[in-house]
């Protein structure tokens, strides 16, 4: 059974910080490639970040470089999101996704399996 849970979104000011978490079962964790998108109000889903099996690769979209960083806690089996300098523009309501195939990890189709989204507001 594949399933994720997310969970830390908020409203914070800009420039503030938050850290989102993604509870996801021990199958999902250990056999996916993992990612974080998001979808801003009237707009569509967008790539945020991504992270390999072992977390020892990691892509950001443009937009997020230098102030998010992804990981993964085996551990914990979650994924997180750690983001800094936050601007009114990353306001959405933020998905984690698992990607089980070998596709483009920026493409919101090839993702199989999806939370069901945390919101982030950010006021300027």
């Amino acid at each position: 059974q594949e399933w994720m849970v997310e969970s830390g979104g908020g409203l914070v000011q800009a420039g503030g910080s938050l850290r989102l978490s993604c509870l996801a079962s021990a199958h999902t964790f250990n056999s996916y490639r993992m990612g974080w998108f998001r979808q801003p109000p009237g707009k569509e889903r967008e790539f945020v970040a991504h992270i390999n099996w072992i977390g020892g690769v990691t892509y950001y979209a443009d937009s997020v470089k230098g102030r998010f960083t992804i990981s993964r806690d085996k551990s914990k089996n979650t994924v997180y999101l750690q983001m800094n300098t936050l601007k009114p523009e990353d306001t959405a309501v933020y998905y984690c996704a698992a990607l089980v195939g070998l596709g483009d990890y920026e493409t919101v189709s090839n993702y199989d399996y999806w939370g069901q989204g945390t919101q982030v507001t950010v006021s300027s």
